[in-house]
């Protein structure tokens, strides 16, 4: 299913198919009680910020097969809520719609794991949407297990 898939560095010229997979990041959240505009918004927002070059520890990976890039991840330094130590976090995963299913999130989420590794992390964190069931199963079968749930209510 990955064969001939290509793990990179994010160069800057994948900046455009970064964003092109915006909207889909920002359909899954299905927050009713914000609007698609206000949801799309946060999405680029949150992505702008991701691009922008920090000096905590982090990594932007590019899946890509005959130089078409398929799928993203981006993942950084983080401390840990609980236990308070450093880990490593995985805010934004995505895949393109063409290539779903053919192992390329599992692939982009092992590269990160051995990047984790690579820094000593015992822990990797990641945060999805409520309504992406999809994601949850996903994230679920890599091992990922729930550990707080943040709850929201419309006023």
């Amino acid at each position: 299913m990955t064969n001939n898939i290509i793990i990179r560095a994010a160069l800057e010229s994948d900046r455009s198919f970064i964003f092109q997979l915006s909207p889909r990041l920002a359909e899954v959240a299905e927050l009713k009680w914000h609007s698609d505009e206000v949801i799309q918004k946060m999405q680029d927002d949150y992505i702008s910020a991701m691009l922008i070059q920090t000096p905590v520890p982090h990594t932007t990976l590019i899946a890509e097969k005959d130089s078409v890039p398929l799928g993203f991840i981006h993942a950084r330094s983080h401390i840990d809520s609980i236990s308070g130590e450093t880990c490593g976090t995985v805010p934004l995963l995505a895949v393109s719609p063409n290539a779903q299913g053919l192992g390329i999130g599992k692939t982009l989420m092992n590269s990160v794991e051995l990047w984790a590794k690579g820094l000593g992390y015992r822990l990797l964190h990641l945060e999805v949407f409520a309504q992406n069931k999809g994601a949850h199963n996903f994230y679920q079968k890599q091992g990922f297990e729930s550990e707080t749930l943040h709850m929201i209510k419309q006023l």
